[in-house]
């Protein structure tokens, strides 16, 4: 006859270990050779017994059953862990897996049911693949048939059940449950959520190692094994410290007020803190303030509005002394035209009228300087109710006024920015227009009157098409130049050119593009210039592009040595760019006259890409371009 494979059952509640250790007697079919209350009782009955199975319950005091499974494998290898819980958390399972659990079970699976699985693991030769066995609400585990050992739970009990974990997991505030060593077993989704990790990494994970100083944490498990209430702390995140969370632990009883497991709830709070940081702060600030008054004139007026009283912020702030200005009427910190128009005696009557007076305005030094002034006039009455005078606080904001009217300026400059850029918008959809139509219109006569068109029809329009695409080409270049530039990602091939040949190979192309246009070209013969030759001839086609179409015919393009530079000039006989244009010329969007207003600011953006510079230069009216020289050429 063979003998049943041998047992021990570890949990720390004595009616689970007895209700176990009944059935398994009764089925005749494990022999229990041991049972303890906690990890620490699970390593030592592994040493001395070497079970073939240990049934170790998760959720225990002292060391609880996730840190005890490795130390139960290091100390008999072939007991085989089955983990025991009543924590249903998915990831759970798989965490006890990777620690070498040979199988998870509920502790709401029918009795019969644990049995059969126990027998079918410690089996030496069975076939049958562990599963992870579910409590009898499961799909895989329970239903009707298993007899008197089937656990059934009360309806209305099972409701409220389920009602509890849909609290749990939709709950507003992260919320996690914890075995008695503090390891979590069960996280909802808000808590997932401000960890920023998955549930399953959180399954296992020892609270206290997710705190920046564990000790609190430590402390506070501590508290709840001893019997102690619900205990709230802050911690900050190991990961991130300047996150803050406030947490609140309380322990979970049996029937008999002891522990079953912890239940954790968190706030991240960090904003709420940071915020009563600030609100601290500011209540320092002005306790300083009132303590200090240095930046603040406050002082007294008697009714008349004559100084009754001056303090150090006043002193600092206009420049009188207590015995300059005592006695002496208010008017004296007002400019001329408002004592003219008697605005100082304006301001007490509707204090005294209203309790209160408030502006911005003007003020004097006493060196007569005068600064932007914050003026709050309070009247001040005694016990019954008679006008004894004015408190009067006067703060010097014209720095803010500075930055107020900075921030005016760079307004106007967004709102003119938007519209330019609605107008280049405009200006680009005319632009592509008109040489997209006459692609199509001549595509189209070619499709439809091919045969009917002679020679010199086919020759022209065909040019005309090329002349066209060029258009766009240009076109597309400048607005994907210009959107790299705005980027800094131009990704230059910069190398010695031989700047004849490349400003030859501009001119032709502008002439083939533009039929009649005169371009003049004189070059300094053996200049190379360091550049990128695709950005070079862009720049330089640009710049007499701009002189065709803004200016007059012949364009000239010059280039010379100046010292370390090559400086490309190019100059039309047109009159010139006038004044009130020339601040904007090379900014984005800058044309008066059509166009996209990206050329000579795709010329700078380049220039200054390649180290050198694109200016305007009022004395000859030509565009300048400046870039590095070649020395060893």
């Amino acid at each position: 006859m063979l003998e049943s494979p041998t047992i021990v059952v570890v949990d720390d509640a004595p009616e689970v270990r007895l209700l176990v250790k009944t059935q398994l007697r009764l089925s005749g079919r494990l022999e229990v050779v041991g049972e303890g209350a906690d990890g620490y009782d699970a390593v030592e009955l592994a040493r001395a017994h070497r079970p073939a199975l240990m049934l170790l319950d998760v959720s225990m005091p002292g060391r609880d059953g996730l840190a005890a499974l490795p130390l139960v494998r290091d100390a008999s290898p072939t007991t085989r862990v089955v983990m025991f819980s009543g924590f249903d958390q998915a990831g759970l399972a798989d965490h006890t897996r990777r620690l070498g659990a040979a199988d998870f079970v509920e502790k709401s699976v029918p009795l019969d049911e644990l049995v059969d699985r126990l027998v079918a693991i410690a089996a030496p030769t069975g076939t049958e693949e562990p599963r992870w066995t579910a409590g009898a609400g499961d799909e895989t585990g329970g239903g009707q048939g298993r007899g008197g050992n089937e656990l059934e739970l009360d309806p209305v009990l099972a409701e409220h059940l389920e009602r509890f974990r849909e609290v749990f997991d939709d709950a507003a505030i992260g919320m996690a449950t914890m075995t008695l060593d503090g390891r979590v077993v069960r996280v909802n989704r808000h808590l997932v959520g401000l960890l920023g990790d998955d549930a399953d990494a959180l399954i296992g994970t020892s609270y206290a190692d997710l705190a920046t100083d564990p000790t609190p944490v430590l402390d506070a498990l501590q508290t709840l094994r001893d019997g102690g209430g619900a205990v709230r702390l802050e911690h900050g995140l190991a990961d991130e410290p300047g996150r803050r969370f406030a947490a609140t632990l309380s322990a979970v009883l049996d029937a008999q007020d002891r522990p079953l497991y912890f239940l954790l709830q968190a706030q991240d709070v960090t904003e709420q803190r940071a915020a009563e940081a600030e609100l601290h702060e500011t209540e320092q600030r002005f306790r300083l303030l009132v303590e200090a008054v240095q930046d603040y004139a406050i002082f007294m007026l008697d009714p008349e509005g004559n100084v009754a009283s001056w303090n150090a912020g006043a002193q600092r702030l206009k420049g009188y002394t207590a015995e300059d200005i005592v006695g002496r009427n208010f008017r004296i910190f007002y400019p001329g035209d408002k004592q003219a128009e008697r605005h100082p005696e304006h301001e007490l009557a509707i204090a005294r009228r209203e309790g209160r007076y408030e502006e911005e305005g003007w003020r004097l030094r006493k060196d007569g300087t005068r600064f932007w002034a914050h003026v709050t006039i309070t009247a001040v009455h005694d016990a019954d109710g008679v006008l004894v005078g004015f408190a009067k606080v006067t703060r010097d904001s014209t720095e803010r006024r500075r930055i107020l009217e900075l921030q005016q300026k760079a307004n106007e400059r967004l709102r003119r920015s938007a519209a330019e850029q609605a107008e280049f918008l405009a200006v680009t959809a005319h632009e592509l227009r008109s040489p997209v139509g006459v692609l199509a219109g001549t595509a189209e006569t070619f499709a439809r009157h091919h045969a009917e068109l002679d020679d010199t029809e086919r020759t022209e329009l065909a040019e005309g098409m090329r002349r066209t695409a060029d258009q766009l080409r240009r076109l597309l270049d400048d607005l994907l130049t210009a959107s790299r530039a705005d980027a800094r990602s131009l990704g230059l091939k910069v190398g010695p050119i031989r700047v004849e040949d490349q400003l030859r190979g501009v001119v032709t192309s502008v002439r083939s593009s533009h039929p009649g246009a005169q371009v003049l070209l004189d070059v300094e013969e053996g200049l190379v210039v360091l550049a990128d030759p695709g950005r070079l001839a862009q720049m330089v086609d640009n710049l007499v592009v701009n002189g065709l179409t803004h200016g007059r015919a012949p364009v000239a393009v010059v280039a010379r040595s100046e010292g370390d530079a090559v400086v490309i000039s190019v100059r039309d006989s047109g009159p010139g760019v006038s004044a009130d244009v020339r601040g904007r010329l090379f900014e984005r969007f800058g044309t008066t006259t059509g166009g996209t207003g990206l050329g000579l600011y795709i010329v700078r953006a380049l220039a200054q890409a390649h180290g050198g510079e694109a200016t305007y230069q009022v004395e000859d009216q030509s565009f300048v371009l400046r870039l590095p020289r070649d020395r060893s050429a």
